[in-house]
C-alpha cells in the first residue's frame, strides 16, 4: 500500500492516464476515417454482377441481376408480420441489397432480395454495366446496334460496340467544349450588351453613336451563334445516329441512344489490372467532372473549387483585418477596462454560433450592403440582383468575420511572447514605432499569426449553416472563377463540400444511390481542409524557424 502511494506520488498514473486518453482518441479517429474511406472509396470498385434466379411470394420465378451492395440479418418474425411466408424453423433470415439498376425499366435502382427465396447464382461474363447521363446505370445483355434505326451486321458485336461508344464519347466531348467554351463566351457578351443598352436607357441617352456601335456588335455576335448554333445541331444529329439493344435479365429489350451512354464495361470479364485501371478512372472522374443525377452520379470537382477558393478568399480577407486589431489592442491601445471589455467580447464572440453569423451576413451583407451596391453600380441588371443575392464574396465575408476573433486573440497572444527588450533595442537604435513593428515585432509573431489561420481554416472549411443563407447552392452553372472578364466573378453561387454532404445525405431523392457518396465527399473534404492546413503549417514552421533565436 506505502509503495501504491508512493508510486501515486510520482504523478506516473496521471502520465498513464493521460496516454491512454491520447490513445483512445488517436483510435476513434483513425477507425472513423477508416470507416469513411472503406464506405467512400469501395463505392468505385467495379463490383461483379451477379444474376439470381428468385422465387417470389407468389411463387413465381424472376431472374435478377445486379451488384451486391450490402448483406444484413433481419429476425424472421418481423417478416412473418409483413406477411412473408418463412419456415416455422427459421429465427434469423440474410437479406442482401442488389444495386439492379434499369430505373426506367423497373421504377427502382436497387432491391432488397431474402437469401432462402435465391434458387440460383451465377455470374455470366456477358453482362454489361452502361452508365448513363439519366435514369441511372443499366445492367444487361449486349443483342444489337443500330444506326438510324436500322439494325447494323457485325462480326464482333463487342468490338462494333465500343468503337461506335468512342465515337459517341468524341462527339460529347466536342459539344461540351462548344457548349462551354465559344457558345458561352458569346452569351455572355450578349449578356453585357444588353446591361450597357440598358445603362444607355435609364440614363436617357440617345447617342445614336453608342447605340449603333451596340448594334453592330450584337449583330455580330448573333451571326456568330448561328454558326455554333449549326454545329451543335449537326453534332447532336451525328451523336444521335447510333443505338444499342439491351436484354434486361428477365428478357425485356430496350434501344438506348448511344448519346445518353457515357461509360461501358463488363464487370465479370475484367482481370484484377482492368478493374485496378477501372478504379483509378473512376476516382479521377470524381475529382474532376461536375455532378449529375440530382448529385448522385458524376464528379464533385465545382465544390472541390468552391470550397477552396472560398477558404482562400477567406483568408485573404481576415488576416490583414485580425492583425491590425489586435496589434492596436497589444501595442496602441491603453490598457484600461475599455481594451478589457473588448478582449472579452472579442472571446465571447468566438463562440456564438455559426447560424447566428449566416443571418448578420444575408442581413447586413446581402440585404444592405449588396443592394446598395446594386442601386449605385448596377442598375442595368435590376430587378434581377447582382450583388443583393447570395453569393461567393458574401461567403466569405461571413467566414472571415465568423472566425475574426480566432486570429485576433492568436496574434495577440504572439505579440505578447515577444520579449520587451526587442522593442527597447529597436527604439534605442533610431528606429521609430512603426519600424520596429513593421520590420520587427510582426515578423517574429507571424508564427502566431500563421497558427490563427490555421485554426480560420479548419473551422471555415466544415462550416455549412451560415454558407446556405449567403451564397452556397446545390449545382452552380458555372464556376466563380473563367475566363470572361472580369475572370473572378464574386457574386456568383458557389458549390461547397460540406453543403454537398448534407444535400445528398438529406436531400436525395435516392437514398441508397447517394449514400456511398456521402462517404467519399466527407472523406474528400477532411482531406482537402489537411492540405489546407499542412500549407499553413508548413509556412508557419519555417518562419518559427527563421526567428526562433530572436526570441532568447
Amino acid at each position: 500500500m506505502k509503495n501504491f502511494k508512493k508510486w501515486v506520488a510520482t504523478g506516473a498514473p496521471w502520465i498513464w492516464l493521460n496516454a491512454a486518453a491520447v490513445t483512445a482518441c488517436l483510435l476513434l479517429v483513425v477507425g472513423l476515417l477508416s470507416l469513411i474511406a472503406w464506405r467512400g472509396l469501395g463505392h468505385f470498385w467495379p463490383a461483379s454482377i451477379q444474376e439470381w434466379i428468385v422465387q417470389t411470394e407468389t411463387g413465381e420465378q424472376v431472374t435478377l441481376a445486379g451488384q451486391l451492395r450490402e448483406t444484413e440479418t433481419i429476425p424472421a418474425e418481423r417478416l412473418r408480420e409483413a406477411g412473408v411466408d418463412l419456415p416455422p424453423e427459421l429465427v434469423e433470415v440474410d437479406r442482401t441489397l442488389l444495386k439492379v439498376g434499369n430505373r426506367d425499366v423497373t421504377g427502382q435502382d436497387f432491391r432488397w432480395v431474402l437469401e432462402p427465396f435465391v434458387l440460383e447464382r451465377s455470374e455470366p461474363r456477358s453482362l454489361f454495366l452502361l452508365e448513363r447521363d439519366e435514369w441511372g446505370a443499366f445492367i444487361g445483355r449486349l443483342v444489337g446496334i443500330k444506326e438510324d434505326g436500322t439494325a447494323v451486321r457485325a462480326d464482333n458485336i463487342n468490338s462494333e460496340f465500343e468503337q461506335r461508344l468512342a465515337r459517341a464519347e468524341s462527339l460529347r466531348a466536342e459539344i461540351h467544349d462548344l457548349e462551354r467554351g465559344e457558345i458561352g463566351k458569346i452569351n455572355y457578351r450578349l449578356e453585357r450588351l444588353r446591361l450597357a443598352q440598358r445603362k444607355l436607357e435609364l440614363k436617357g441617352d440617345n447617342d445614336p453613336k453608342a447605340r449603333a456601335e451596340i448594334a453592330r456588335e450584337r449583330e455580330g455576335l448573333e451571326a456568330e451563334y448561328r454558326a455554333l448554333e449549326e454545329r451543335l445541331i449537326d453534332f447532336d444529329r451525328q451523336i444521335g445516329r447510333d443505338s444499342v439493344v439491351m436484354r434486361t435479365a428477365n428478357g425485356e429489350e430496350r434501344d438506348l441512344p448511344l448519346a445518353t451512354i457515357l461509360h461501358a464495361y463488363q464487370p465479370n470479364a475484367m482481370g484484377l489490372g482492368s478493374k485496378m485501371v477501372h478504379y483509378l478512372g473512376k476516382v479521377w472522374e470524381f475529382l474532376s467532372e461536375e455532378p449529375r443525377e440530382a448529385n448522385t452520379e458524376g464528379g464533385i470537382f465545382p465544390a472541390i473549387f468552391g470550397t477552396i477558393l472560398m477558404v482562400l478568399l477567406m483568408s485573404v480577407v481576415v488576416t490583414p483585418f485580425g492583425v491590425i486589431a489586435a496589434v492596436y489592442l497589444k501595442e496602441y491601445a491603453t490598457q484600461g477596462l475599455l481594451t478589457r471589455s473588448i478582449r472579452v467580447a472579442v472571446n465571447n464572440l468566438a463562440g456564438v454560433p455559426s447560424i447566428v453569423y449566416g443571418v448578420f451576413g444575408l442581413g447586413f451583407f446581402v440585404y444592405t450592403i449588396g443592394s446598395s451596391l446594386d442601386e449605385l453600380f448596377f442598375e442595368s441588371a435590376l430587378p434581377a440582383p447582382t450583388f443583393g443575392t447570395g453569393g461567393l464574396f458574401w461567403a466569405s465575408l461571413t467566414l472571415a468575420l465568423m472566425t475574426l476573433p480566432v486570429v485576433i486573440v492568436s496574434t495577440e497572444e504572439g505579440l505578447a511572447r515577444i520579449p520587451r527588450a526587442i522593442r527597447e533595442g529597436s527604439l534605442a537604435l533610431g528606429a521609430t514605432k512603426w519600424e520596429t513593428l513593421w520590420r520587427t515585432i510582426l515578423p517574429m509573431a507571424s508564427p502566431a499569426i500563421m497558427t490563427g489561420m490555421i485554426l480560420a481554416i479548419a473551422r471555415a472549411a466544415g462550416e455549412v449553416a451560415p454558407l446556405m443563407l449567403v451564397g452556397v447552392v446545390k449545382l452552380a452553372p458555372s464556376l466563380p472563377l473563367d475566363g470572361n472578364a472580369p475572370f473572378l466573378h464574386l457574386e456568383r453561387k458557389f458549390m461547397h463540400l460540406g453543403f454537398h454532404i448534407y444535400d445528398v445525405g438529406f436531400q436525395s431523392p435516392n437514398v441508397e444511390a447517394a449514400r456511398p457518396l456521402v462517404y467519399a465527399t466527407a472523406l474528400l473534404l477532411v482531406i482537402v481542409t489537411i492540405l489546407l492546413n499542412i500549407v499553413a503549417i508548413t509556412v508557419r514552421n519555417r518562419l518559427r524557424e527563421k526567428y526562433r533565436g530572436l526570441e532568447t
